[in-house]
């Protein structure tokens, strides 16, 4: 037994006083210990044995211990979960998802007289196929288990449950967290949610998303967070679409209507979802960091009044950003509107006083602030231009990601090009516009104008409701704040200087967190610019937003241009290392990969072998084969590969089956519009020991006209199903998701099915309607299954193909069938 000690550390059974210092590493040790088993079992994909029974079998084993040492002034239940359901979803272009039998492994923590409200913490124990998800997500579970601990030991009593949801199938997208809100007889008891999710390996843990609403989230996480990193701006972006990914957060807001707070690792997304996953390369104060993070929130939310009467302080959200890492400031938007505004004020006021001054005074200055927003405004569409047509260049003749290893090309590359051609415009209205106007005056109409910019954006933001906003007032207050502190500095020749000096000392704030930002940006977006697909140029992505950040990051230094005497020696260094980067990249000397251990930025191949069998409406086959469907995940396709594994060129380029649904191809996921460029080499059949059966039930008309398939298939734990109706007919409902139908990209339907350990064979029925009768029939489906763990999941020729491949490279294969019928 063990007793707080109000002088810090623990008294152990013996009497022996325990340092903070021993128990902070005692903590560590447990996680790292909690981390290497679970990721030394290895892949964890839903219904592999590794998943459903060692994982599964380790957890409750953990558990049992935390129960046996947990203080009499808690209660612990423990529940197995199998649940099963459906559910669609707008992710990735729109698809549904069905489950069977897949796991959950709940624990409640809860004072001994019960709890009526509750705080959920989730993790998932599952990882991808062939990798071992230690930072996705098998480190969000080893902090969980010690946080269950401590709050189990402690002295302090709760007021609320602590439910800690272990949830077996995240990676199926998002099914086992929608089994347990839709269906656990505790999900009733939650009143708000944290989700431990990972975008890269180790670093810092960023909120990301918060909400729906309810401010007093984020102020939980403010008050209670003992390293904070959160930003709204990261939440804006995140959902906003732009990135192509999503976390059980979703589920929880849509699926239960609860609010929450989402959590990720971002740092080295290089290796995420790969076979570098592992628990070496996550530091250990990274683990540490997180687990006192989430122990402080959790417990702060457990012992919180505000939980219980939740639904009170719902409304409103809130602008948060966290000081590199040291605070966070967080305030209502509403404010933040109100401060943006007053803001726009000042502004106003600023610029109205130069304006309505005596005509004679204003008729210049008038004239030149307008001609010099202009200006600016060529400048930079100039400067995206010139970085575009760089960048589309590099990308037609192969040398794509030149920068993907060696980031500082992009910087030399297309960030030299951006600020080089500002300048040059500048010059050029310096020279032959503004003539006789002087380097002061001028300095001050440029600072004007990009004041005026950055109020433009300011209006433009907080008029659509974007808590972003927050990051044009300070790009307008500190520049305004800095001017009017030293605004003789422009007029005064000989105090330039000592203005120039306080100048950049105002700029310093605005400037700093910019870079803050601009770093957090490039972290999680250049990774993600490896796996994006073949369609996206990420040249051309990765320029305009360098672009950007030049044009942000230039626009109060704009009016030095105009004091300076001369930009050759700057514009003459631009430009040289512009033009020898991009000879270096024409020539391929910046290589976009690695296979360095200390720091792999490996390409990403999908092998899947597979045979296809493509039936008529008479049941007859008419085409049969087999061979290695071959996807890359990024634009270079296989351009590097081919000089490797020769067979894999041009000519095994894969062609789409026109009359078939997503092209015939055993799509796992519906991102065949991210990824049209594929390969199909020539291989044996596939002969899987547990091989998939499908089979049409019944046929039958309906009282409304209609025809209902009812279908049963049976086969390994991942399925994906396709349909396709013909013309005259549709598809008016089905016994998936909530019984509309969903499309995917291209007007196909999509499902997704995932089974535990055992199931029973999957039954379910389509509707189509038939508006006109066709010679060709009135619907075509087809159903892959594949086979990502075990014995099946291998080939002598996938295996053979895999080992040929660089080590530079990440290819995940596995084997697979795909069968095509008509009705």
């Amino acid at each position: 037994m063990r007793h707080q000690n109000s002088h810090g550390g623990q008294w152990d059974g013996n009497g022996r006083k325990t340092s903070e210092k021993t128990l902070t590493e005692r903590k560590k040790t447990r996680k790292r210990d909690y981390l290497e088993h679970i990721t030394a079992i290895g892949p964890r994909t839903t219904g592999s044995p590794e998943n459903e029974i060692l994982t599964v079998h380790y957890l409750l084993e953990q558990i049992k211990l935390i129960e046996v040492q947990s203080s009499s002034l808690h209660k612990i239940s423990v529940d197995v979960q199998r649940p099963t359901g459906s559910f669609s979803i707008d992710f990735l272009g729109g698809f549904t998802s069905y489950y069977d039998n897949i796991t959950n492994v709940v624990v409640k923590l809860e004072p001994r007289d019960g709890a009526q409200h509750a705080v959920l913490a989730n993790c998932h124990f599952d990882s991808v196929a062939n990798s071992p998800g230690a930072s996705d997500d098998a480190v969000s579970c080893s902090v969980m288990l010690e946080v269950l601990r401590v709050l189990s030991t402690s002295s302090e009593a709760l007021h609320h449950a602590v439910i800690f949801l272990f949830n077996g199938a995240e990676e199926n997208v998002l099914q086992a967290s929608h089994g347990f809100i839709t269906q656990h007889p505790w999900a009733s008891l939650i009143r708000a949610f944290i989700n431990l999710e990972a975008a890269g390996v180790g670093g810092k843990e960023l909120v990301f998303q918060t909400g729906p609403e309810n401010p007093w989230l984020v102020q939980a996480y403010v008050s209670a967070a003992k390293h904070p990193f959160a930003s709204v701006v990261a939440q804006e972006v995140f959902q906003s679409g732009i990135i192509p990914s999503d976390t059980d957060f979703r589920i929880y807001r849509d699926f239960g209507n609860i609010p929450g707070i989402d959590l990720a690792f971002i740092e080295n997304g290089y290796i995420y979802h790969t076979k570098y996953d592992t628990a070496d390369r996550i530091l250990t104060d990274s683990i540490q960091r997180a687990g006192d993070n989430i122990l402080a929130v959790l417990k702060y939310l457990a012992t919180s009044d505000m939980l219980a009467t939740s639904s009170k302080y719902r409304h409103g959200n809130m602008v948060f950003f966290d000081v590199f890492g040291l605070f966070v400031i967080a305030y209502p938007s509403r404010v933040g509107s109100i401060i943006n505004y007053m803001v726009v004020m000042a502004v106003v006021l600023y610029l109205g006083k130069k304006f309505l001054q005596p005509k004679h005074k204003t008729a210049n200055y008038t004239k030149d602030f307008f001609c010099g927003l202009g200006i600016t405004l060529i400048s930079w569409f100039t400067s995206l231009v010139t970085v575009l047509i760089i960048a589309v260049f590099i990308s037609l003749i192969g040398q794509s990601l030149s920068w993907y290893n060696h980031f500082y090309v992009s910087v030399c590359l297309y960030g030299t090009a951006a600020v080089a051609k500002i300048i040059f415009i500048h010059t050029l209205a310096k020279r032959f516009y503004f003539v006789n106007a002087s380097g002061q005056y001028l300095g001050e109409v440029f600072f004007d104008v990009s004041l005026f910019v950055h109020c433009g954006f300011l209006i433009a933001l907080t008029y659509r409701g974007l808590c972003s906003a927050f990051i044009s007032a300070v790009w307008v207050a500190f520049p305004l704040l800095t001017k009017l502190c030293v605004h003789k500095g422009f007029k005064q020749h000989g105090a330039q200087g000592k203005f120039i000096a306080f100048y950049l000392l105002g700029m310093f704030i605005p400037y700093l967190y910019a870079l803050y930002l601009i770093w957090a940006v490039f972290e999680m977006f250049t990774p993600i610019l490896g796996r994006s697909g073949s369609e996206i140029p990420p040249d051309v992505v990765l320029a305009s937003i360098l672009a950007g950040c030049t044009m942000i990051l230039s626009s109060y230094f704009i009016n030095f241009i105009y004091l300076a005497k001369s930009t050759k020696k700057t514009m003459l260094t631009l430009t040289l290392v512009c033009s020898v980067t991009f000879l270096l990249v024409c020539s391929g000397t910046f290589f976009p990969y690695s296979s360095n251990p200390a720091s792999p930025k490996p390409k990403r191949v999908f092998l899947q072998h597979v045979t296809r069998t493509f039936h008529d409406l008479d049941g007859n086959i008419v085409k049969r084969d087999s061979g290695i469907w071959i996807n890359g995940f990024d634009y270079t396709g296989m351009s590097h590969i081919t000089s490797h594994i020769p067979e894999i060129n041009d000519t095994i380029r894969a062609h789409c089956e026109e009359s078939a649904p997503l092209c015939g191809f055993p799509w796992y996921l519906p991102v065949h519009f991210l990824i049209r460029k594929n390969w199909y080499l020539p291989a044996a059949d596939v002969s899987p020991r547990d091989p998939a059966h499908f089979r049409l039930v019944s046929k039958e008309r309906t009282p409304w006209d209609s025809v209902k398939l009812t279908f049963e298939a049976t086969g390994p734990s991942h399925m994906s199903f396709y349909v396709r109706t013909h013309k005259g007919s549709t598809l008016s409902q089905w016994s998936l998701g909530n019984g509309t139908p969903v499309t995917s990209k291209g007007g196909d339907y999509f499902v997704f099915y995932s089974h535990g350990l055992q199931a029973s064979a999957w039954q379910f029925w389509i509707e189509v309607q038939v508006l006109e009768e066709q010679p060709e029939g009135m619907v075509t489906v087809a159903i892959a299954a594949h086979y990502l763990s075990g014995e099946d999941k291998r080939s002598s020729q996938l295996d053979a193909l895999r080992d040929k491949f660089p080590d530079w490279t990440f290819p995940s294969a596995w084997v697979c069938t795909y069968d095509l019928f008509v009705f």
